[in-house]
Order: C-alpha cells, then sequence, then structure tokens
C-alpha cells in the first residue's frame, strides 16, 4: 500500500477505487494521522485489526481497539484519532443492497422493495454504534475479511459473487446479535434510518456537505415545489455546482432524487392507506394525474392504480 493511502480517514479509502457501481467492497489500510469527521452514502462496518485510536461520531468520542467494530449508517459523519496507528478492515455496503436483504429476510411479511424500504427505515437505531465483539471473534473473523478485500479489491466479479455474498453473511451472522434496533425511540440519540433514500448511493466516497444537505432538505419537504434554483440557493451553491456536486454523490440529479423519493411516499400512502390516488398524488408534490402517473410507473414499474390493486390482492390472499 502506498504511503499516502496509510493516512486516510478511519475506513476511508482512495476517491478512484470504488466509484464505479458495487454492492460490497472492503479494503483493508493503517491510519497514522488525525482525520476529521466525514460522511459516506453507504453503510460503513470498520473492524479494528490491530492499534488504536479515539473515534469522533454521533457517540461523542470513544476509544477502539483490537476486538472491536465501529458501525455507521449512511451519512453519518466520523472521524478518528490514531493513538500512534491503527489498521482497519472496513465493509461498504449500498444502502439499496441492504435494503434488498431486508427484503428477502422477511419475505413472508412484505409485499416488495418499497416496503421493505419502510420495514427498515421504522426502526430505530444508533447511526454510529461500537461493537465490542472481543479479540476472540474479531480473529475468526480476519480471515473472512481478508478473502472479502482479495475478492473486491478488483471490483465487481459475477464469477466471485456467491463467494463475497457467502463471507459477508457469515460475518454479519456474527456481528448481529451485537447491533441494537429498537421499534420505539430508547434514547436521545437514536434516530429512524435516513428518510428511505431512492437507490443512487453508487459510490463509496466521502459526501460533500452541500450534497448531504439538499438530501436533507428534500427529505424534510418532498411535497414542497421544489426549483434547482431554490435548492442551490439554499446549500449556498449555483444550480450548475448543485448540480455537480450531486450527480457526483448520489448519480441522479436532485430533481429526478426528488422523484423517486415522492415515488417512494406515495407507494406507502398506496399501501397503507384508503386515500383517494389523486389525493395521494397532491400529498406527495403531485398535481397533475397525468404526470404522477408517468414518474411513478418509471420508478416502480407499474401505475398507481395497479400498485394499489396487487397489494390489495395479496393481503386478501395473506
Amino acid at each position: 500500500m502506498k504511503a499516502a493511502d496509510k493516512t486516510r480517514g478511519l475506513g476511508s479509502v482512495r476517491y478512484a477505487e470504488l466509484t464505479q457501481f458495487v454492492p460490497v467492497a472492503a479494503r483493508s489500510s493503517t491510519i497514522h494521522k488525525p482525520i476529521g469527521p466525514i460522511a459516506y452514502a453507504c453503510v460503513k462496518l470498520i473492524f479494528v485489526r490491530s492499534g488504536s485510536a479515539i473515534v469522533l461520531s454521533e457517540f461523542g468520542e470513544e476509544p477502539v481497539t483490537v476486538g472491536d467494530m465501529v458501525a455507521l449508517g449512511a451519512n453519518t459523519l466520523c472521524g478518528s484519532q490514531p493513538e500512534g496507528s491503527i489498521t482497519v478492515t472496513t465493509i461498504y455496503l449500498d444502502r439499496d443492497y441492504v435494503v434488498d436483504q431486508v427484503f428477502w429476510q422477511y419475505a413472508a411479511l412484505l409485499a416488495d422493495r418499497w416496503e421493505a424500504q419502510d420495514f427498515a427505515d421504522e426502526l430505530y437505531s444508533e447511526p454510529a454504534q461500537i461493537l465490542h465483539l472481543g479479540e476472540d471473534r474479531a480473529g475468526m473473523l480476519s480471515p473472512w475479511l481478508d478473502s472479502l478485500v482479495a475478492l473486491t479489491l478488483d471490483g465487481p466479479s459475477p464469477v466471485h459473487f456467491y463467494r463475497m455474498q457467502a463471507l459477508l453473511f457469515a460475518v454479519l451472522d456474527v456481528i448481529a446479535p451485537y447491533a441494537k434496533t429498537t421499534p420505539v425511540r430508547r434514547s436521545a440519540t437514536q434516530r429512524k434510518t435516513k428518510c428511505g433514500e431512492p437507490p443512487f448511493s453508487r459510490k463509496f466516497a466521502p459526501l460533500r456537505a452541500e450534497a448531504r444537505q439538499a438530501v436533507e432538505l428534500l427529505c424534510q419537504e418532498p411535497e414542497r415545489r421544489w426549483t434547482l434554483q431554490e435548492l442551490a440557493t439554499a446549500v449556498h451553491l449555483s444550480p450548475s455546482q448543485l448540480g455537480r456536486v450531486f450527480v457526483d454523490a448520489y448519480g441522479k440529479t436532485p430533481m429526478t432524487y426528488l422523484m423517486t423519493l415522492r415515488a417512494g411516499h406515495l407507494a406507502q400512502l398506496l399501501r397503507e392507506t384508503d386515500m383517494q390516488i389523486e389525493h395521494a398524488m397532491r400529498e406527495v408534490g403531485w398535481y397533475s394525474r397525468g404526470h404522477a402517473a408517468r414518474m411513478f410507473r418509471q420508478a416502480v414499474g407499474v401505475t398507481p392504480i395497479r400498485y394499489r390493486q396487487l397489494n390489495r390482492e395479496r393481503r386478501r390472499t395473506a
């Protein structure tokens, strides 16, 4: 590993390595210098292999050492100050991929992937957790982590996909009992998963603050008649600058992101309420029924009417 790659943040990697779409990636790195808080649009699982550090995130400042794992939700800031040096292996998980696993895990209960996203979003969790696995469990995970790094180092490989998944699931099986989620808020720092973001988190690279701020604004008021100019002004960028920053972070323009976000909210209303379809469309910010139907079909694959029919048929036969 080049010297420049050993001074990155806890669990971060060279930007160029992970800019192509991959659902899972793993990298090992040794960190020598303090790194200020950065956020990624993906889920990160950071395993301490040797050394120690003070980690700064939403849990405050906490020490980590061999046998510890830091779990970070998407868009969660985290910084680190190595005590000498620390070597970590980080697993990067695309949030869309994670939601897919939730869907298949609870397939008997969930109608579709949109409902799986709602199910995941309803769980409260600490956005940043330190899991104390212990040195023995960490040692057991070591060969699996090394194999994941080796399999994902050269990018996605269809040939090794199932081997990669098997290794990942073996790791998750060990750490799952230590991760804490609750159906209701149990502490002031707990929060729901970020606003049901569309599946655009395709680059495992640090997010610009302006991109994260723009997403938060869209998630807070998806029904608002946003223009690119209004959104850009709110995050103190020009429209062209915001467009570039946003596409770089999420793979789509802000308005396309908003369209998919609205489609997700509309799908939830169609599943969970008897609200008239046209009223539901207005609730999510679409005032033209024809336009709303086209946008929904583009995002979901069926019209709103058909989507509601399919869900009602499923409930009757369940």
